[in-house]
């Protein structure tokens, strides 16, 4: 976890998987989170996944224009198409502000 400013973006995409093809999801997942944390406006982000392959991954950015600006990234915009055609049977996608956040760590 990480902390995030008052006033930030946060995408959050929920996304159930097919199970097919982990290499190549996994390949492309870490490719992705590399090139988002290179995009100006980025601040992280958080993840999880089941053991029946649904997950969440929240991005967090500066502002909506940096949020946008990462969706229409070119190299993200294939690996969406691919993971349509391929990774997902369903997602779900929603933007909001972050009006508060607590970390809290042991």
């Amino acid at each position: 976890m990480q902390l995030h400013p008052n006033d930030s973006i946060a995408v959050i995409f929920c996304a159930q998987r097919c199970g097919s093809d982990d290499q190549a999801y996994q390949a492309a997942a870490t490719a992705m989170g590399d090139l988002a944390a290179q995009q100006p406006g980025y601040l992280g982000e958080d993840h999880a996944r089941s053991a029946d392959g649904f997950g969440i991954t929240v991005s967090y950015w500066q502002d909506d224009a940096s949020a946008k600006a990462w969706r229409d990234h070119p190299d993200h915009t294939l690996i969406r198409e691919r993971g349509r055609d391929k990774w997902y049977s369903a997602y779900s996608l929603h933007v909001t502000r972050v009006e508060r956040g607590y970390d809290w760590q042991k």
